[in-house]
């Protein structure tokens, strides 16, 4: 049996009997999580072009919805343009392995083709613990970042897997999904390193655009390549993922989805611990001068969002939500980090560029020995006046180990719905998703009615302010409860060293930095 054979096997046999409630109710958060980072991203750049992209065809009979519309459109461009607006402010799922991934990515071509094959709540539940599983298991099995290789190659696997599920395909026919999902959908990590652009939002929709598509080539009796996996050109040697070979799924009746964790700040998920540890710092060095920020990470952190030039001076939300060094430095000036922490106006604000630049992220070796178990930040503040204060924190608010309640889930959905639905829709998509195992017919959940256009990412919203108010989100129930207070003074410059002492990132660097960002900004 081929690897391939191996996974279309339990594609084909896997039943929604077979899941625990705990899974069937972690399913249901996860999609109340993904319609919130949806809603937050209603009116962005990327959310408006895919959905104008979806909506230039209409497929009345046997389409799928591009959310927040009536519109159907075929379930290949829905998938896309979904998941490209779960996608954009990086606040959707996330499970980190050998290979990081935001496993939520799957829902928009699962609900797709519930849609599109007219199937029920618990179609949609099993198709996305399917996705989940297969992504996540890959994960685990070999690493795509080591070689360049982006994460979003795992997606057009699982999510081509999923929807040969719901399209009721043969295992021989999922094989040959699974074979045309594989041999074109080979993607490099440029999306995700240097100045980052809109593409990032799109990267996985984009895989699950073409995982939906092979599907359907599939179900409709075109063939595609045998062991993509461990053939002489397959994925495997291609791509230096020999791990794949042994994917063990659901050993046990466990299912990955419910080790995956839900984001509590709006940023790239390495960043949530510090987040969370500078939260905690925050209020023992407020009404001193901060004299340096000394951050021990990780490999994987250091590597993707505290080593770049492009990190020090970020001039796009995308880069932004990806630089330690800037989220760091917002949550001790604002005391919480929300969607209006990434507004164009913020990024040059001479209070946060001032404390970047006392900030030194090295890695840590110890540090990388409790990755990927727990996400561990070790922050030491120093003051002009002697104060230290130090922290580490492995398992941010959200993580597996120190997972959101309901309440909290409700809580982002509400704060990220607030001025693109009323009140009145949102408890009524929420009541529908919390009853997603019962309905015959999921569109009703998708197709809210949106209100008036908004003016952009975080406009008009509660989550939209970066001081603490009425819709700033909640303290979150960690170990130690992060507390807000005034900010701490700031001012001087300082050297950087990142990836390590023997990498400083000298002020020469940074005018190099500032050059290109200029050239290759918005």
């Amino acid at each position: 049996m081929t690897a391939g054979q191996t996974i279309t096997k339990w594609v084909s046999g896997l039943r929604y009997e077979d899941l625990p409630d705990r899974t069937i109710h972690e399913v249901k958060r996860r999609v109340i999580d993904s319609l919130a980072t949806c809603l937050g991203a209603y009116h962005s750049n990327p959310g408006r072009i895919a959905r104008e992209q979806a909506q230039s065809v209409s497929v009345p009979a046997r389409g799928a919805s591009v959310w927040g519309t009536k519109h159907r459109t075929t379930p290949d461009l829905a998938a896309f343009a979904n998941g490209a607006m779960v996608r954009y402010l990086d606040y959707n799922d996330t499970y980190l392995s050998r290979e990081p991934a935001h496993p939520s990515d799957n829902l928009s071509a699962a609900v797709a083709v519930t849609q599109a094959t007219r199937r029920t709540g618990r179609d949609l539940i099993l198709a996305a613990v399917i996705g989940y599983e297969l992504q996540c298991r890959m994960c685990d099995a070999d690493s795509l970042r080591k070689g360049g290789w982006d994460h979003v190659v795992y997606g057009a696997l699982s999510t081509a897997m999923l929807a040969g599920r719901l399209w009721g395909l043969s295992e021989a026919q999922l094989e040959h999904a699974l074979g045309l999902a594989g041999v074109c959908n080979i993607a490099t990590r440029q999306t995700r390193t240097g100045q980052i652009s809109d593409w990032k939002a799109c990267a996985f929709s984009n895989a699950a655009r073409n995982g939906v598509f092979a599907a359907d080539l599939a179900r409709r009796g075109l063939t595609g390549p045998f062991e993509i996996l461990e053939g002489p050109k397959g994925l495997m040697k291609q791509l230096n993922v020999p791990g794949l070979r042994d994917l063990v799924l659901s050993p046990d009746g466990e299912f990955m989805i419910d080790r995956t964790y839900i984001k509590y700040w709006p940023a790239e998920y390495h960043s949530q611990s510090a987040i969370d540890a500078c939260l905690q710092l925050r209020p023992q060095v407020a009404g001193r001068e901060i004299s340096s920020v000394l951050i021990k990470s990780f490999e994987a952190a250091v590597s993707i969002i505290g080593s770049e030039p492009e990190k020090l001076r970020p001039t796009s939300r995308e880069t932004a939500d990806h630089s330690m060094f800037y989220c760091c430095a917002a949550a001790l000036v604002d005391g919480d980090v929300t969607l209006a922490t990434f507004d164009e106006e913020r990024l040059a604000d001479p209070r946060l560029l001032n404390l970047i630049d006392r900030t030194t992220i090295i890695e840590d070796v110890e540090l990388n020995s409790g990755y990927p178990k727990g996400i561990p930040n070790d922050i030491a503040i120093t003051c002009a006046d002697g104060t230290v204060a130090r922290q580490r924190v492995d398992f941010p608010r959200g993580h597996a180990e120190n997972p959101m309640t309901d309440e909290e889930v409700v809580a982002k959905f509400r704060r990220l719905a607030g001025g693109v639905i009323s009140d009145k829709e949102a408890d009524r998509v929420l009541k529908l998703c919390w009853k997603l195992d019962t309905l015959k017919d999921v569109s009703p959940v998708f197709e809210f009615k949106v209100l008036g256009a908004g003016r952009g990412t975080g406009a008009g919203r509660g989550e939209g302010s970066s001081k603490r108010g009425k819709g700033a989100a909640p303290t979150p129930k960690s170990s130690k409860p992060v507390k807000r207070s005034a900010s701490a003074k700031r001012g001087g410059a300082g050297r950087r060293t990142t990836r390590g002492a023997s990498k400083p990132v000298t002020r020469s660097t940074r005018k190099l930095a500032a050059k290109a960002s200029k050239k290759r900004g918005r």
